[in-house]
């Protein structure tokens, strides 16, 4: 069953748009080999290393905690240590999978009240000790977007590779809405990733109109160095693959992915110049990609629900609005006008 009419509070509500599904459909049209060996995984990742522009290793996972979790165990020992924003995905929403993951490896977490990472907090983590009694650094990890929906340029990747390369430590981009930073930035994919200095990506696809599954990407193949046990271990190999690769080839294909995310995108802009001067609310960030969070007092945001709105508050407290590939911008005008409503605005 769905519901009558469309809610933001999350990306994830969407289903599928209609160039993964269509691919689906044609994996679905008889038999092939199992676990990877087929031709539809094969040309999924030439799809991505054509789109990056670049030999990488492509692997496949059934979601973002997987993903991440499974890269940052490869490029740890257990006693190593992961430097992250205190805000990361990592951190707060993956129930201590990345640690699980690595048997053990620590998150180290820096102050961020905008949700980025910048270089003189990762100097600052790496350098406060160097002894044997404290888990090494190893691995610098950064969301694009961050949770709080804003995106890293292609300078700030750099500056941030920069000080990895000088610190000795690997450089992983979380990018569960990867697609939204670079309709945002306008940017090829590999400018933001392998030659602005990130060593892995994490490619979202469920949150940019796939069912499920996000792309593992090594730009340096050391790395990946029998990765596929990895995933197998961790119940990430899929016996059908081809269900898990074939959307990417139906979003990658003819540009789908982007158009999807510049969609959301727009429509979080478009929230977002409709409430930007609400009295007693407030944008508590940028609108870069497709979030926007706004700040409101409780009895706001109660009266915002009664008016059967769903939405997070789960960072700052305020309320998160997410949109997908298919958000409807007449919908979103009606979140826009109850809006002004609850905050005693003339529609």
């Amino acid at each position: 069953m769905h519901d009558a009419a469309q809610q933001f509070a999350s990306d994830n509500y969407a289903g599928i748009c209609p160039e993964a599904w269509a691919a689906m459909d044609a994996a679905n049209r008889g038999h092939a080999p199992a676990y990877g060996e087929d031709a539809w995984t094969q040309a999924a990742a030439d799809t991505f290393r054509a789109l990056f522009a670049t030999d990488c290793e492509v692997f496949f996972a059934f979601n973002g905690t997987a993903a991440n979790s499974m890269t940052l165990a490869a490029l740890c020992q257990s006693y190593h240590s992961v430097i992250c924003a205190e805000s990361a995905h990592v951190e707060t929403d993956e129930c201590g999978a990345p640690e699980f993951f690595s048997n053990g490896s620590k998150l180290l977490v820096a102050p961020s009240p905008d949700g980025k990472l910048t270089p003189a907090a990762i100097r600052e983590i790496a350098g406060k000790r160097s002894d044997i009694h404290y888990p090494k650094p190893r691995v610098v990890t950064i969301t694009q977007p961050t949770e709080t929906g804003q995106v890293y340029s292609q300078d700030e990747v750099r500056a941030i590779s920069a000080v990895c390369r000088e610190l000795g430590l690997r450089l992983h981009m979380d990018g569960a809405r990867f697609a939204n930073a670079c309709a945002h930035l306008r940017c090829e994919p590999a400018d933001i990733t392998w030659k602005a200095g990130v060593d892995v990506l994490c490619f979202g696809g469920t949150k940019n109109g796939m069912a499920v599954g996000e792309a593992i990407l090594f730009f340096d193949h050391a790395l990946a160095e029998d990765f596929d046990y990895r995933c197998k271990q961790a119940g990430q190999l899929a016996s059908k693959m081809r269900f898990l690769a074939a959307p990417w080839i139906g979003i990658l294909q003819d540009g789908a992915w982007l158009r999807n995310a510049a969609h959301a995108n727009a429509c979080a802009a478009a929230l977002a110049d409709q409430v930007r001067t609400l009295p007693g609310a407030g944008l508590m960030f940028p609108v870069q990609a497709n979030a926007v969070f706004l700040k409101a007092s409780d009895e706001h945001l109660d009266a915002l629900r009664v008016r059967g709105w769903r939405f997070y508050t789960f960072i700052g407290g305020g309320a998160r609005f997410m949109f997908s590939w298919d958000a409807d911008l007449r919908r979103v005008d009606e979140l826009a006008r109850d809006l002004r409503a609850v905050f005693n605005l003339a529609a």
